[in-house]
């Protein structure tokens, strides 16, 4: 999946800008083909003084021949031309490949599962406890559940 991002720095005349953003610009990419889902984000803040965005639209797309497709229909180029007429001194974009929805999924998919986690392994114990001697020939210490010792 990839997304185009339109980045918008702070505008002159709020009011205006949010009444054309969300009343004719978002209907505008909406209608743009192959359009998967969009986002729109409004900075809060930033660590250190103003942030330099004051709005952040997220279109997403299956893939980057989608995403072309998409900005060179009519529909693409409306919304283009409609973008320079009310945002071209405000506005930054950027193509980006999306790795999930989780920003971490990729990186805990690549670690292993502390052994509390792990399920039991049924059939492991099934075989120990029918034939003991087999089973501890074959199973480790690491994946060989704790035996209480019996009385005889």
């Amino acid at each position: 999946m990839v997304k185009l991002t339109i980045f918008f720095r702070r505008p002159a005349d709020i009011l205006a800008f949010e009444d054309h953003f969300a009343h004719r610009h978002v209907p505008l990419i909406a209608a743009m083909p192959g359009v998967v889902r969009t986002s729109v984000s409004r900075a809060l803040g930033a660590p250190r003084g103003e942030p330099p965005y004051y709005l952040i639209h997220d279109v997403y797309f299956a893939d980057m021949a989608a995403l072309n497709y998409a900005l060179n229909s009519a529909q693409g180029r409306a919304a283009g031309a409609d973008l320079m007429m009310f945002a071209r001194d405000i506005v930054s974009l950027m193509f980006a490949e999306v790795w999930g929805e989780d920003p971490f999924e990729t990186a805990r998919a690549g670690q292993a599962a502390p052994q509390a986690d792990r399920a039991p392994d049924v059939a492991a114990t099934n075989v120990q406890q029918a034939a003991p001697s087999e089973a501890a020939a074959s199973a480790t210490a690491a994946d060989s559940p704790p035996t209480t010792p019996t009385a005889s």
